[in-house]
C-alpha cells in the first residue's frame, strides 16, 4: 500500500493507542500516525494537519463522551473519514454510530488480526461495521437527523447549555454577542423540535448514554 498515509489515533488509553499502533502498522507499512488523547488535543491536530486519510476515534475520552465527540467531529469535518473503536460494542451504539456518519466500527475487542483486517478494508475504502451489529431504532435515528442538522457552532453552544453555562457565559467563551447566542438558541430548539434549554440539554444526554 502507499506510505503516504496519515492517520490518527485518539484514545485517552495509552496501551490501547499503542495496540492500534502496531495494527496500522501491520496493515500499512510506513503510515504517518499521530496521536490525541483528548478531543482537545484532537481538534488541535485537525486545524493544522491537511486532510488526514483517517481517524480511528474512541467514543470515551476527555473532552468527549457517547456520541458527543463523533457528532462535532462530523460537522467541523465533513470529508474525514471517522471509524470509532471503541469497548461498547452494543447493536445500539454500533447503529448510532453509523446513523452519525462514521465510516466504520471495529470492536476493541477484536484481536490482531481483526483489527488489521478491518483496517485494510477501510483504507481501501469500503466501510466497515460488524456484520448483524445494526439495528433498524426509529427514535435513535430520528435523534441523530436532527442532531446532525446543527452547525458546529450551534452544537457548541448545545454542548455548553449541556455544561449548565448561562447564555452571558456562552458568549464570552465563544467571542460573540449574546443576542447571537439567543438566535442560536432558537435555531437549535426549531431544529431538535423542543420548546426550552432543559428539553435540548435532554436529547443530547439521552445520545451520550447510548455509548
Amino acid at each position: 500500500m502507499d506510505s503516504t498515509y496519515t492517520i490518527i489515533i485518539a484514545d485517552d488509553h495509552p496501551l490501547f493507542r499503542n495496540a492500534l499502533f502496531q495494527s496500522v502498522h501491520m496493515a500499512i507499512s510506513g503510515a504517518n500516525l499521530l496521536e490525541a488523547d483528548s478531543l482537545e488535543a484532537l481538534l488541535a491536530l485537525l486545524a493544522k494537519e491537511d486532510e488526514p486519510d483517517l481517524l480511528l476515534l474512541d467514543l470515551k475520552m476527555p473532552g468527549a463522551n457517547g456520541m458527543s465527540g463523533l457528532i462535532q467531529l462530523r460537522a467541523e469535518y465533513p470529508d474525514l473519514p471517522i471509524v470509532v473503536v471503541s469497548a461498547s460494542e452494543e447493536p445500539a451504539v454500533v447503529t448510532q454510530v453509523k446513523s452519525h456518519g462514521a465510516f466504520g466500527f471495529i470492536p476493541k475487542s477484536s484481536d490482531m488480526r481483526a483489527l488489521v483486517s478491518a483496517l485494510n478494508q477501510v483504507l481501501n475504502g469500503e466501510p466497515f461495521f460488524p456484520e448483524g451489529s445494526i439495528t433498524n431504532n426509529a427514535a435513535c435515528n430520528d435523534l441523530a437527523e436532527k442532531i446532525a442538522t446543527l452547525t458546529p457552532q450551534q452544537y457548541k453552544v448545545l454542548g455548553m447549555l449541556s455544561d449548565g453555562l448561562l447564555n452571558k457565559q456562552i458568549a464570552y467563551e465563544l467571542n460573540v454577542s449574546e443576542a447571537t447566542i439567543k438566535a442560536h438558541m432558537t435555531a437549535i430548539f426549531r431544529k431538535l423540535g423542543v420548546k426550552n434549554r432543559t428539553q435540548a440539554v435532554i436529547l443530547l444526554q439521552q445520545l451520550e448514554s447510548e455509548a
